[in-house]
């Protein structure tokens, strides 16, 4: 049995120090039983995270739910191993991630009415074509992501810790059982039978100004908080001090009083803050994260090229007959593929925008048809490589279930539209033509921010990159063929925004696909010149003086530094996703200082208790993380089955309670629960002995 590395989540630069399965062991890794079962859940994963997600405006992470998943399966069969599970659970989260691209855009079409319903051709091209492109983007990042940053991909190491401890059995499935089974019962208790609260807030009202505050009380934040550390944490919740704290109330304070109530309507409190922040403040973080993604793409752009530049060399030398000595934990797909493979695929993205976008409905000429058509071609090429860098760059940062895909696209298609109305001024629909354009670039960002943690997740159990990309394209594939018809059947259903497909339908259990909603209203913003600029504009200087502090810091050789796209997330993202992940930083470094502080006391063996100890909490941070994300994936069949999310939901009649007392009791436990959990994880990371 290979020995396990272990890690340091406290630190920036916890790193692996060797694969789990070493280059010089070779193990079945692409089997017909693996292809056929990361198929299946690849299909599976995406038809219930489109529904999440149409439905809350977020989807959950489907890599750890696939591994365990796998791991139930494989266990039936003589013959299985870990990098197999590592195959099956690559093909089944690009299913997740896919299915977030599609409903973050294409639902947009629906509600501009110029789609009647989700055809297959068009939906399944769109989702296929941008999907692949995410694959192939992914391929020159993973180098320069992976190792060549101190980046933590938390959800990643949580899949590959979770792969391990299946493997090895003992301590670490312990505690990532019994992790597991708490967070899965938590979860169950917050969203199926909504008896404990998920989430708490309130607000502070000073006049006409309103501070808003709270936090998720759910157990998956907290634990990837803990494996990214407090730097990352710090500076995510700072980020939401910026749009909560100074970013709302200065609003209230300056923005025209009509304006104001327009944005606000009849909401007080904490609903009032949080439709300013929807409205107006989240802009700050597009800004920011526009700003920074650029920023980012620099300062990735010398491993890129080197990475890029090293796989020539060996093509060139393994051609000239030359020994090429690649290890094969580090075989990607040779990048002369790579790069044939994108130039092929401008084809069929070309086709797609030919069929769906319509000459007639724009009203104009033919010559400019056409540059409408290399526009898009091109856009969405360009825009997909750096938006899949920055998407890349930011699961690195917080994770793939809280990466802000949304705020990612947002700045897509807000560039595309501005460029559409410079190529057509006036023409009609070009809301619906950006939505067309932004869509296959989405699929490439999201697909590439969950691959990434596959290939982290890759990285530690010694897996073949290169046989791992391959999976990736078959999950595409896989999800691209079930998403049109889960989302006709969803929209069939449900309907979608403020759009029916036929009258007298129930408007209470509409799907309100946040994000496609958003996405719809910039497009149009753009065209009709009420956007928020100025906010946009904040917050993209807001980004430059991070950038600022930050080269300020390296130059002083300062431990402690800003990545921009840490706070821009931050900013972008609800105050109530910031504070769990603070507190669990908060964790990993308490517990981190307790040890340190017992060091002459624990004696010689320092490092190596001090390692176990981090080891272990990082086992049980995977397990909140696994619990979570299962649950939150089996609670889609019955709230799809009965169309419905709160068909297990326990009622205040049931117990007897008023909707006051009901909702003080959900909160009390909520709130005591969590408290709980932040005990209990501390207490495990801390522990000196077993």
């Amino acid at each position: 049995m290979p020995e396990a590395t272990t890690q340091d989540p406290s630190s920036e630069k916890a790193k692996d120090d060797a694969p789990y399965i070493g280059a010089t062991t070779s193990l079945p890794e692409i089997t017909f039983k693996a292809i056929v079962l990361g198929f299946v859940l690849s299909a599976l994963l995406a038809g219930a995270n489109a529904y999440l997600g149409l439905k809350v405006g977020m989807t959950v992470s489907a890599s750890i739910p696939a591994a365990v998943i796998s791991m139930a399966v494989l266990q039936l069969f003589r013959e299985q191993n870990i990098l197999e599970n590592n195959i099956v659970q690559t093909a089944a989260s690009a299913g997740e991630s896919l299915a977030a691209g599609v409903i973050f855009t294409l639902p947009a079409l629906v509600m501009l009415q110029y789609w009647e319903s989700f055809a297959f051709v068009p939906t399944m091209a769109i989702a296929m074509c941008g999907g692949v492109l995410g694959v192939l983007f992914t391929i020159p990042l993973r180098r320069a992501l992976i190792l060549e940053t101190d980046l933590q991909f938390p959800e990643g190491i949580a899949t590959g810790e979770v792969l391990k401890a299946g493997e090895e059995g003992g301590e670490g499935a312990k505690y990532i059982g019994i992790a597991g089974l708490a967070g899965a019962a938590l979860k169950l208790c917050q969203t199926g039978f909504k008896f404990v609260s998920s989430s708490v807030h309130g607000a502070l009202t000073g006049g006409s100004i309103i501070f808003g505050f709270g936090s998720e009380l759910g157990v998956a934040l907290l634990a990837v908080g803990y494996i990214v550390g407090l730097n990352i944490a710090v500076l995510v919740f700072a980020g939401g001090l910026i749009s909560w704290l100074f970013g709302i109330p200065l609003y209230m304070a300056l923005a025209d009083p009509a304006q104001i109530s327009q944005v606000v309507g009849d909401a007080t409190g904490y609903e009032a803050a949080m439709n300013i922040w929807n409205a107006r403040i989240r802009f700050l973080g597009v800004g920011a994260m526009a700003v920074g993604g650029i920023w980012a793409l620099v300062s990735l752009v010398g491993p890129i090229r080197d990475g890029i530049r090293s796989s020539f060399e060996a093509i060139r030398k393994k051609r000239s007959g030359g020994a090429v000595s690649i290890p094969r934990t580090e075989q990607d797909t040779p990048i002369n593929i790579v790069l044939w493979g994108t130039v092929a695929m401008a084809v069929p993205v070309f086709v797609v925008f030919l069929y769906i976008v319509d000459q007639s409905r724009l009203g104009i000429g033919t010559g400019r048809y056409v540059g409408t058509l290399l526009f898009g071609l091109i856009f969405a090429f360009l825009a997909g490589f750096l938006f899949s860098s920055v998407a890349g760059y930011m699961a690195g940062l917080v994770g793939s279930s809280n990466n802000p895909i949304s705020g990612v696209t947002i700045a897509t298609i807000l560039t595309t539209s501005l460029i559409l109305l410079a190529i057509l001024g006036g023409a009609i629909n070009l809301g619906v033509d950006a939505s067309e354009t932004t869509a296959a670039a989405a699929c490439a960002a999201a697909i590439a921010g969950d691959n990434m943690q596959d290939l982290k997740a890759g990285h530690i159990v010694g897996a073949t990159p290169r046989k791992q990309q391959i999976m990736q394209i078959v999950g595409v594939v896989a999800a691209s063929l079930v998403i049109a018809p889960v989302l006709e059947l969803l929209f069939q259903a449900y309907g979608m925004g403020t759009v029916f497909p036929r009258p007298g339908m129930d408007e209470s259990e509409v799907l309100a696909a946040p994000q496609a909603t958003l996405m719809s209203s910039v497009a149009d913003g753009v065209f009709n010149q009420d956007l928020p600029w100025m906010m946009i504009i904040a917050g993209a200087l807001i980004a430059v003086a991070i950038i600022l502090i930050d080269q300020m810091l390296k130059a002083r050789g300062s431990e402690f530094r800003v990545p921009v796209l840490a706070v821009a997330v931050g900013i972008y993202l609800p105050i109530e996703l910031s504070v769990p992940i603070f507190i669990g930083g908060f964790v990993a470094f308490a517990a981190g200082r307790y040890l340190a502080n017992r060091k002459e006391q624990i004696g010689q063996d320092y490092d190596e208790v001090a390692a176990q100890s981090n080891r272990r909490g990082l086992l049980f941070a995977s397990g909140l993380i696994t619990g979570e994300a299962l649950v939150g994936i089996l609670l889609a069949i019955p709230f799809a089955y009965s169309e419905s999310t709160d068909v297990m939901a326990v009622t205040p009649s049931t117990l007897g309670l008023s909707e006051s007392a009901f909702s003080t009791l959900t909160t009390v436990l909520g709130v005591a629960a969590f408290a709980c959990f932040v005990v209990w994880l501390y207490r495990i990371a801390r522990r000196i002995r077993t």
